[in-house]
């Protein structure tokens, strides 16, 4: 009809205010309007941006000293970023050089750290570079103030989660709890998780992991997901496990708490 407009509005466009999702787009006869189709387009780019872009280890390391974190920088078995993209298994332990220089930063009384903390660049570096050190420096500060005794922190460059095994496995550490850049996707690629591991050493499954993960500005707050890691991470270690059998189970806690002890 000469009347109808060419594009039509979505019925669900109230839901979009809920979600960062690709719903009520809307629609332009059967294909979508321009400007939400230039949109995934732009979102498209920055993805593959976040995946290809150069981590600066550097400067990472000398955010966190100023945040009084003396931090160490190894490299993956990944030699370089195309490699490290097609050989997964290469992300997931260390070069040479950097199975010696962690060995070095091992207590030598055999005494181990109470746990060790990582930043890796993951499939995200813009998530390492924006969110790791305000998040590990809160956490860091946490544990200290709590006793515990923690290692250098450890950036990794080209590196994967399973890392953290041979890491903390090499400085001795009860646990690890790695900082890593998430796949991009096509809302959000700067997000930032978080694997928590206890009694690392190479060959530790998912299973036997803690994921806290979509860390970014619209999604799980630093003071929030430092809240839940150290958390996980005082239970894995009064527990000593980590994985499927270790729950975030603040929530039951309160509520039993509440119907024990009600208030007036």
């Amino acid at each position: 009809m000469a009347d109808e407009p060419l594009e039509r509005p979505d019925p669900w466009q109230m839901l979009r205010r809920y979600t960062n999702a690709r719903i009520a787009l809307g629609r332009a006869g059967d294909a979508l309007p321009t400007l939400p189709q230039l949109a995934f387009q732009l979102d498209h780019a920055r993805a593959r941006d976040a995946v290809h872009l150069p981590f600066d280890a550097a400067g990472v390391a000398a955010t966190a000293g100023a945040s009084g974190l003396a931090a160490l920088i190894v490299h993956s078995a990944a030699p370089d970023r195309a490699t490290y993209l097609k050989r997964p298994d290469l992300g997931r332990r260390l070069s040479e050089s950097s199975r010696a220089t962690l060995a070095g930063h091992a207590p030598s009384d055999g005494s181990g750290y109470n746990a060790a903390l990582v930043i890796a660049d993951g499939l995200s570096a813009l998530a390492a570079h924006r969110h790791a050190v305000p998040l590990v420096a809160r956490v860091a500060g946490a544990l200290q103030g709590m006793g515990w005794r923690l290692a250098p922190l450890v950036i990794v460059e080209q590196g994967r989660v399973a890392v953290a095994d041979e890491i903390g496995q090499l400085l001795g550490a009860e646990q690890t709890a790695i900082l890593i850049g998430e796949r991009p996707g096509l809302s959000v690629a700067d997000s930032l998780g978080i694997y928590l591991t206890y009694d690392p050493r190479p060959g530790r499954t998912d299973a036997e992991r803690n994921c806290i993960s979509n860390i970014h500005a619209q999604g799980l707050s630093y003071d929030a997901a430092a809240q839940t890691l150290i958390y996980l991470m005082s239970e894995a270690r009064r527990r000593k496990l980590s994985g499927v059998a270790l729950k975030d189970e603040r929530a039951e806690r309160a509520a039993t708490a509440s119907l024990v002890d009600p208030a007036p």
